[in-house]
């Protein structure tokens, strides 16, 4: 088989976190799956005892499973929308970035999806969706959205990877067999190059319509129904919106992660931090305007039973939640971001990141519970809290997801070695040529 010629050079570094494996990663490994552990033992306390030991009731039948389901198909649109866009826009800068995000956007996919298995109970009662569907309900729609989105997320993954898995396949020893099967006989021919790049283009297109059916469809899961501040038209955008900014602060927070755990500040650069600080601001601003319309449309319609959970999140006992949720999503990414000083740090970047997501859990779950603790039946209220089952499990999911994210790192670069290669290639002349195709004149006097 033809060898993959690619004269690296200083990018040879990016193949070191795959090459080398440290005694600080075996600890980090030990530590995230002690962690998981602790998940598994609260996992099968409820397989054995039944839904009785989570804080789940009547009629609080959605919990944390819930909200964290929310939560995690909104990071994962932080990979295949936000590197298709950028892809497509063919904005340079985010050659360094998109696998990062890509990586992201799958793994988180399982998480999510476990979050439902554990809110059913028994495991095997997913199966009912697919022995007995109901094609008019919104639970159907959400099972297939997702499993198209994993599927194309996953190919749109893989594709980009190719040529690098064809790097490693020949440049190091050791799992060369099973580069060797992932690289499907990559050579780096021209044929194979127009082929990939068609490939791309096509996922790239493929996948935002994707994206954003799912977290529309996620929020029909709430919107259709009658629940109080549940039934609104305006979930899917805000649902959408919300995906998108929860996903940009999860790219940010792991390209810092990366830059300092394997010295790629030569790749990921401020520059990069910069941009992404914009566009997460951008989504700051967009997602108070539709928590404002959202808040101030139940507020003047004064429904008695939309009333009763409005005045439950900002002055009675989610009041403290609901404001943390302020301050975390808007106040502080707000006054970081909108600073140039501080938007064009790492840190500053980091701060509004993990503060904006935070911010998204929170409001996660305040559109979850003050609703179904106020319901419209004739039944009691009741109130919600947490048991030590259900955070060792969202414990173990978060250690589970670090963990697979930190090995995919050591079997695959995590900045895409190709791209890096083809920008430095190609740069020049692609910038020279998209400033002439809009500079008055020049264009003109170039092909005159």
């Amino acid at each position: 088989m033809a060898r993959f010629e690619l004269d690296l050079g200083e990018d040879e570094r990016l193949l070191e976190p795959i090459a080398k494996t440290g005694r600080k990663f075996w600890i980090l490994v030990a530590i995230l799956l002690a962690i998981w552990l602790f998940g598994m033992v609260g996992y099968f306390t409820q397989l054995r005892k039944g839904l009785q030991v989570t804080g789940l009731n009547t009629p609080v039948y959605w919990g944390l499973y819930i909200t964290n389901f929310v939560f995690f198909i909104g990071i994962s649109h932080a990979g295949t929308l936000i590197s298709a866009i950028l892809r497509l826009s063919q904005a340079e800068w985010r050659r360094s970035i998109t696998r990062a995000a890509e990586v992201i956007t799958v793994l988180v996919l399982f998480f999510g999806v476990g979050c439902v298995l554990l809110d059913l109970g028994r495991p095997d009662r997913a199966l009912n969706v697919l022995k007995h569907p109901n094609f008019s309900s919104p639970l159907l729609w959400d099972v297939t959205s997702i499993t198209i989105y994993l599927i194309c997320s996953t190919i749109y993954l893989y594709l980009p990877l190719i040529p690098d898995i064809a790097i490693l396949r020949d440049r190091l020893g050791k799992r060369q067999r099973f580069y060797r099967a992932l690289a499907l006989g990559w050579t780096g021919s021209e044929k194979q190059q127009k082929l990939l790049n068609r490939a791309i283009g096509i996922m790239a297109i493929l996948v935002i319509p994707v994206a954003v059916s799912v977290h529309t469809v996620v929020s029909w899961v709430f919107a259709m129904t009658v629940q109080p501040m549940w039934h609104s038209t305006i979930f899917g955008p805000y649902f959408v919106v919300g995906a998108i900014f929860s996903g940009i602060a999860a790219i940010i927070i792991a390209m810092a992660v990366i830059r300092k755990v394997y010295h790629l500040e030569d790749y990921l650069k401020i520059i990069h931090f910069n941009n992404l600080g914009i566009l997460l601001l951008v989504m700051t601003l967009l997602w108070f305007y539709f928590t404002f319309a959202e808040f101030l449309t139940t507020y003047y319609g004064a429904e008695p039973s939309h009333m009763q959970v409005f005045l439950s999140k900002t002055e009675g006992e989610f009041a403290p939640y609901f404001w943390t949720m302020f301050v975390t999503c808007f106040v502080i990414p707000f006054a970081f971001l909108a600073n140039h000083r501080t938007r064009g740090t790492v840190w500053g970047c980091v701060v509004a990141s993990v503060s904006v997501q935070i911010g998204m859990w929170l409001e996660r779950f305040l559109i979850v519970i003050p609703s179904l603790s106020a319901p419209r039946l004739p039944m009691e209220a009741s109130t919600y809290r947490a048991s030590w089952v259900e955070w060792s499990l969202l414990a173990g999911f978060v250690a589970m997801f670090i963990l697979l994210y930190a090995v995919f790192t050591k079997l695959f670069p995590i900045v895409s070695i190709w791209e890096i290669h083809e920008g430095r290639e190609h740069s020049v002349t692609e910038v020279t040529e998209r400033v002439e195709s809009y500079l008055p004149g020049v264009a003109e006097s170039s092909h005159g």
